[in-house]
């Protein structure tokens, strides 16, 4: 089935119940689909056909929302773009997916026109107000004034469904070109179903979505299951840790979805909050997209007696695993077990299985992979073995089943024939009460091959020598695992959704 198709039947159920609360304004499940029909009218009216590639550059507001899911009950692809991507990326994306539609806001587009008029075929919608025409001939005008000029009579016809291909959602290209990675509406709606159930979502949940909508973490996960449940959704443009802190309770909030940097940053604030907040409304504090230190774990449940549920996720697949619904089960370091449907095989490096305990890579299969990477067969068949997505994470299971993982494939480091993986080195590191956060990664070597270096941000006022950091792991860790070297950085490099770049931290040592 189509996914809009399939969230329609929540639109008639709950009708005159608010979805959407933006800022001083409320949407009702009414409003959202009509909202969604008028922007399809739009689609349809400026020629938008099955299978066409519609990208969204655009600030999180709800328009981007009502065009996502109207771009998907007419059968097209979606690729949400982050806003802070700059022009060479944008001429990538949209050479790469041959868009034929374009919605962006007019200072954006001033910043690279130039770079993209080649796209002869490419339509363009400004997001804002400005629909001067005089950057270039193919801009159709401001998508407010468009949708109001649309017919109003349109009913989307959900061409596409199954293996369709519903988005295109390109990885970060940390280690080169960015692929894009096709999402069926099946990969969506097995996940959004799964996490359903494995986070008991209820119709009179809240959820304070504090996410990017561009990521798949606020949209595909955050914003799909507060539709398929029928739940409410308060949305804020950005992040600040006290008014998140004010609005959990103000209202009323029952779930709340994060990325390991805000949770640190709620942390943080805690102290400077006038009075404890009241969460007796919340139920689940969700982390992701980036791993969740073991103090983050334990300094949050001692501030808040909420222990957060840690899920493990990655663009092409959606959700995999999830920490239980009951709190008691959750475990630090612990991404959980496979969520309903989904499968995971721990390999060493000739594919083979191994034993509890045993690191290797996490091979995934189920209804939720994607179905490979667009126009890149090569880098697809790379991809699978047997039906099975190689991942490119290591980790492993213990005898319960649970998944915890250790790195990434290609983070392991090797010194003196040995296995380092660097998260282990970064949980001793953050456990010193000097350190804010780390780095771990492998340089080469002429002895050693690669040694192990860390790269450390203080908490502020509380430096120490960095050799008192070498002493710490010491204590904790084989020798073989100790950082050789600690160099001092202002902050970790990270992206927009709070995952360590160690691509530029290696260019800065």
């Amino acid at each position: 089935m189509n996914l809009v198709q399939l969230l329609s039947q929540n639109f008639a159920k709950y009708s005159s119940k608010p979805v959407i609360v933006f800022g001083e304004n409320t949407w009702t499940y009414q409003d959202l689909e009509d909202q969604i029909r008028d922007y399809a009218s739009l689609l349809n009216q400026i020629g938008i056909k099955k299978g066409d590639r519609i990208a969204i550059q655009m600030p999180k507001s709800v328009e981007f929302l009502f065009l996502h899911l109207a771009i998907l009950s007419i059968g097209a692809i979606s690729l949400p773009l982050n806003p802070d991507y700059r022009g060479s990326e944008i001429v990538y994306f949209l050479s790469d997916s041959s868009s034929n539609l374009f919605i962006t806001t007019s200072d954006r587009l001033a910043q690279f026109q130039t770079e993209i008029q080649h796209l002869s075929n490419l339509q363009i919608i400004l997001a804002d107000q400005n629909s001067n025409p005089e950057y270039q001939p193919n801009i159709l005008g401001s998508l407010l004034e468009l949708v109001a000029q649309s017919p109003k009579e349109f009913v989307p016809t959900y061409s596409s469904g199954g293996n369709d291909i519903a988005m295109i959602c390109y990885t970060s290209g940390t280690t080169g070109r960015s692929k894009g990675a096709m999402i069926s509406h099946r990969n969506l709606i097995a996940n959004m179903e799964a996490l359903h159930e494995a986070w008991q979502w209820q119709d009179s949940d809240r959820l304070l979505h504090v996410l990017p909508l561009f990521h798949v973490h606020g949209l595909n996960v955050a914003v799909l299951g507060c539709l398929y449940a029928g739940a409410t959704m308060i949305m804020v443009e950005k992040f600040e840790p006290r008014s998140a802190w004010r609005a959990l309770e103000r209202e009323q909030i029952s779930i709340f979805m994060a990325v390991p940097t805000i949770y640190q940053r709620l942390i943080s604030s805690w102290q400077d909050l006038e009075s404890t907040p009241d969460l007796s409304k919340m139920r689940l504090f969700i982390s992701g997209s980036a791993p969740l230190s073991d103090r983050q774990f334990d300094d949050f449940e001692k501030l808040t007696d909420f222990r957060i549920l840690e899920r493990y996720g990655m663009t092409e697949t959606g959700m995999n695993a999830s920490n239980p619904i009951d709190p008691k089960q959750r475990l630090p370091k612990s991404v959980g077990f496979p969520l309903k449907g989904v499968e995971i095989l721990i390999v060493d490096s000739n594919g083979k299985s191994l034993r509890d305990g045993e690191v290797g890579e996490v091979w995934i299969r189920g209804e939720n992979v994607f179905q490979g990477y667009w126009q890149m067969p090569d880098k697809t068949k790379e991809s699978f073995v047997d039906g099975w997505f190689r991942s490119g994470d290591l980790g492993y299971v213990d005898p319960q089943g649970r998944l915890y993982l250790v790195s990434r494939a290609k983070e392991l480091i090797i010194t003196g024939g040995f296995n380092v993986y660097p998260k282990e080195i970064e949980n001793i590191l953050e456990s010193h009460k000097s350190v804010k956060e780390s780095a771990v990664i492998g340089i080469p070597d002429q002895d050693f091959g690669e040694k192990v270096v860390a790269a450390i941000a203080f908490h502020e006022g509380l430096q120490v020598p960095l050799e008192d950091l070498i002493g710490h792991c010491k204590v904790s860790l084989a020798s073989y695992k100790c950082p050789k070297q600690v160099f001092e950085v202002s902050e970790i490099p990270r992206n927009a959704m709070g995952k360590i770049q160690k691509h530029l931290l290696k260019i800065g040592l």
